[in-house]
């Protein structure tokens, strides 16, 4: 794999004048403003006969701006300055037309467009050419590299209480300070990339280059990254580099005519579940554009990193479907591997590593891949966390399908500690994949229907969502404290918000009703949403003290099965869990020293019962236990 790696660098070093060069074409390739005031444009259309510019500029003539074909497959075209003007004006409307190979006329949008947009009375997007007299100026440095990733995931469009798409201006001024309130140090943004079909989730990607016009304008995320530096958040964009969408109108599929160009032809060009095409990583070009476009979002929209999708489907020719992983070495190393999509993936940590080296790169494999997140140089991945996916399918198992007295103390701190510890892991009890309809977030999966009618607090407390809070709790903490290096949260889970996730489609009459986040619910006093908000925000200020995320690994001192009890040290402090559904304990010993209560999910404020005194000092006596010298009364 290194080998492999090192010649595909050899060789754009060589051909290429460089990485820094050969990664810089997004400002050459697509339709490129020049000093002068004249028009560059560049394509990569191996598959055309003949490639042409039209739009307002030429109204809209086919034929009156043809392109100069060039080697492999490239196409240029110079337009001249008008009396020093641009030719194209900012907000001209554009298509590249290519004559495909049995004649016909195809308008297309430049895979390499900045700005596309959709007119509520139209199916199509338009392709726009965004260049505007004065675009936005960054004002404040981006956050250094943080040892502690508390992450919130946020998808601009549902950030708001309204049934409506939200925007960017909105996700700026309303929902970042929230975000650092809750203390949360970075935000994983969604569905920024620009697909055309909203319900997608922002997973079908159709105008790479571009951010997405439904929630603004590019200057617009470029104001609310800049706000959000100014917080000292960090900005990560779930970028989709494992597939493209299958629409030819709007994206790149078909863009020359042929079945081919970026993707594999035939039957190795699609995913068979996802109804999307599958890129050529072996491709020249295609390692130029995907390259070229992770430095674009970190150069122009100052960008912090990238949350790498669908690295699972990239990795394997099966694209992991029917496909178990026990974590046998056979299943990791041999012809199964996609060994082009695992260069790329070297290539493009590479280079952000040496260009970028504040940069994140996180990867979403569900597969365990070996040294994913090792150094480049030692023939890993070079990615610098992986999503730990096992943890929120322990957790939706155990509610499922056991009783509370069944949950095994053993399995669970198994499955947050099993993991290779040379490689940083990203802890998460749930994210948007459990929000999304037909599956259930945990606070959904434990007070389902009640939480209708028994989440205000001048009701009785019914089992039921007195359970439900009390576990919410500490599922969390436990998940946050012993299940990895970082931590994230899916936005509005904090609060254990009610009910699914669901986008405006036919099957729901375009409804927006479960697109949005009721942010509203944790600002009324009398809902008890507010306990577990605040709960989760004292959390995230306790691992901003002591930076147990950045700490070595937890030792557990207990997993006791019949007392359901969990007790482990890690960053200097003592997490302990009592899971038993209805037994408290009194002078229950524990290996420690000294301590001193500094969160504890019972306290009133998170909506707990009260019973133990946060002014006690607890000191240790010299009694051995669980092979510690040391332990206390608690």
């Amino acid at each position: 794999r290194y080998s492999l790696f090192y010649n595909h660098l050899k060789n754009i070093e060589e051909s290429e004048g460089g990485l820094d060069k050969f990664t810089k074409s997004y400002k050459t390739f697509g339709v490129n403003q020049l000093a002068d005031g004249g028009i560059y444009c560049k394509e990569w259309a191996p598959g055309a006969e003949a490639v042409f510019l039209a739009g307002d500029f030429n109204g809209w003539n086919p034929f009156s701006h043809p392109y100069k074909k060039l080697e492999y497959g490239k196409w240029e075209l110079f337009i001249p300055p008008q009396d020093g003007h641009s030719p194209v004006p900012h907000g001209s409307k554009l298509k590249v037309v290519i004559r495909a190979q049995n004649g016909a006329l195809l308008y297309r949008i430049s895979p390499w467009a900045r700005y596309v947009v959709r007119d509520e009375d139209k199916v199509n997007y338009d392709w726009v050419h965004w260049n505007p007299p004065q675009s936005y100026i960054h004002k404040n440095p981006s956050p250094k590299r943080l040892k502690s990733l508390r992450i919130y995931e946020s998808h601009v469009g549902i950030a708001s209480p309204e049934g409506k798409v939200a925007s960017y201006k909105n996700f700026t001024y309303n929902v970042l300070p929230r975000i650092k309130d809750l203390g949360y140090n970075c935000v994983q943004l969604m569905a920024i990339m620009e697909h055309a079909y909203y319900a997608s989730f922002g997973y079908q990607i159709t105008s790479f280059f571009a951010a997405s016009s439904r929630y603004g304008t590019p200057d617009d995320l470029k104001e609310m990254i800049d706000v959000a530096h100014s917080m000292g958040i960090t900005v990560l964009l779930d970028v989709v580099h494992s597939h493209a969408s299958k629409n030819s109108e709007d994206g790149l599929n078909q863009f020359d005519g042929t079945d081919s160009c970026f993707f594999h032809s035939g039957y190795r060009g699609n995913h068979q579940l996802w109804d999307s095409r599958l890129f050529d990583y072996a491709n020249w070009e295609v390692l130029r554009f995907l390259l070229s476009n992770l430095r674009m979002w970190i150069e122009d929209y100052r960008f912090d990193g990238f949350r790498f999708d669908g690295v699972t489907s990239m990795l394997y020719h099966h694209h992991g479907i029917g496909t178990g992983f026990s974590g046998d070495y056979n299943e990791y190393f041999g012809l199964h591997v996609d060994e082009d999509a695992l260069c790329y993936l070297m290539l493009a940590n590479h280079m952000i590593n040496t260009l970028h080296p504040e940069c994140i790169t996180i990867a979403e494999d569900v597969s365990g891949m070996p040294a994913l997140c090792r150094p480049v140089a030692e023939g890993g991945g070079g990615f610098d966390y992986r999503l730990a996916m096992a943890i929120p399918d322990k957790w939706i198992q155990i509610i499922k399908e056991l009783k509370d007295e069944d949950w095994n103390m053993g399995n669970i701190v198994h499955t947050l500690t099993n993991r290779r510890h040379e490689e940083k892991y990203i802890a998460y009890a749930e994210s948007h994949d459990q929000a999304l309809v037909g599956d259930k977030t945990l606070a959904f999966r434990l007070m389902d229907a009640e939480m209708y009618t028994n989440m205000s607090v001048l009701m009785p407390l019914t089992p039921v969502i007195d359970r439900g809070i009390q576990l919410h709790k500490m599922i969390r903490l436990i998940t946050h404290a012993l299940g990895g290096e970082s931590y994230l949260n899916f936005m509005g889970n904090e609060f254990g918000h009610p009910e699914w996730l669901d986008f405006p489609r036919i099957g729901n009459n375009e409804s927006y009703h479960y697109a949005r986040r009721q942010f509203n619910l944790t600002e009324d006093d009398l809902l008890r949403y507010k306990f577990l908000n605040a709960f989760d925000r004292d959390m995230n200020k306790l691992e901003e003290r002591f930076g147990w995320l950045a700490s070595p690994q937890a030792y557990v001192s207990e997993k006791h099965e019949a007392n359901k009890v969990i007790a482990f040290e890690r960053a200097g402090l003592i997490f302990i869990f009592n899971f038993h559904p209805y037994q408290s304990y009194v002078d229950y010993r524990v290996v420690a020293f000294k301590y001193k209560i500094l969160l504890d999910s019972d306290a009133g404020e998170y909506g707990g019962h009260q019973r133990l005194d946060h002014n006690t000092e607890y000191f240790s006596e010299e009694y051995p236990h669980n092979y510690r010298p040391n332990s206390i009364m608690v």
